[in-house]
């Protein structure tokens, strides 16, 4: 079955609410093998497409990945991107802010990360954390030592209008940025916190404060909804993607990436006469 990638794209100025979207759909799969199947292909089709980029040398790739805790983001870069060059390719996590940080615009640590043209970046978490984990959690708010005047009025339609800006002008300039919501259930954490109780190996990745932060869903789910609706673009769009299934989301996502890389109609750089008659005069050396 063919992965419609349209069903998960979320058209501009549209109000979107995540209760009414599913979290779960029909696998695009019939058995682990074919799961496999697809997910290879789309990752050889993924790293051919990566050499193209960086041979064509005219367009660089963001991909954005933001989920609620135990989501499937490390995961799903893990397995997507494992076909990737890591030349070309680097991958930023962004968590709580340095001092430094704080001494710049809440764009400043992600602007200095953005990829070269040629490559692609990835930030699993990126600078929609200023208008989602900061607007749940206002104490972080007041950390950034914002001045007054700029804590008038609606700081949030605000930081949407910034960070539309940025996303606009990366893109007149050849960025092209693809926005991913891995959307989980909140029963289906529950389950995967569990598993993170009961797996020994798993034990590292949770404690009291993801149990916290679990306490606020509703808060962050409204957040993720004004976000999302103010800010998914023609030219830098949302997806939000059905994560309870983590294999389905895999193949989701890559199938997005792959679309992606194939609409930028990238090709080798063709050789002039000048550079012809260079190889063919290197040739003839290298034969002699």
């Amino acid at each position: 079955m063919k992965i419609q990638i349209q069903d998960y794209i979320i058209p501009p100025e549209t109000k979107i609410r995540l209760s009414g979207v599913a979290t779960s759909v029909k696998p695009y799969f019939k058995s682990k093998k074919d799961y496999e199947g697809i997910l290879t292909k789309h990752i050889n089709d993924l790293s051919a497409l990566q050499t193209l980029l960086y041979a064509d040398d005219r367009y660089a790739v963001l991909l954005i990945f933001q989920a609620m805790d135990a989501a499937g983001k490390d995961g799903a870069i893990k397995h997507v991107m494992s076909g990737v060059n890591p030349q070309g390719c680097e991958v930023f996590s962004f968590k709580h802010p340095s001092a430094e940080d704080l001494d710049h615009d809440f764009l400043w640590r992600t602007t200095v990360r953005l990829p070269q043209r040629g490559r692609i970046g990835i930030f699993n978490r990126s600078y929609y954390e200023e208008v989602l984990i900061v607007r749940v959690h206002p104490e972080i708010l007041r950390a950034e030592r914002l001045p007054a005047e700029a804590l008038h009025g609606d700081i949030w339609s605000g930081r949407y209008r910034s960070i539309m800006d940025l996303e606009h002008h990366l893109h007149r300039n050849g960025t092209r940025i693809v926005k991913f919501f891995l959307h989980i259930s909140k029963e289906e954490q529950r389950k995967r916190f569990l598993k993170r109780i009961d797996q020994p190996e798993k034990n590292w990745k949770f404690s009291q404060s993801d149990l916290k932060e679990r306490e606020l869903w509703k808060d962050y789910m409204k957040a993720y909804e004004e976000c999302i609706s103010a800010t998914s673009t023609h030219h830098a769009p949302w997806y939000v993607v059905p994560a309870d299934d983590k294999k389905n989301a895999r193949l989701i996502i890559s199938q997005v990436v792959v679309d992606t890389l194939k609409s930028l109609n990238l090709s080798y750089p063709k050789s002039d006469k000048a550079r012809i008659k260079e190889l063919h005069s290197l040739r003839q050396q290298l034969k002699a």
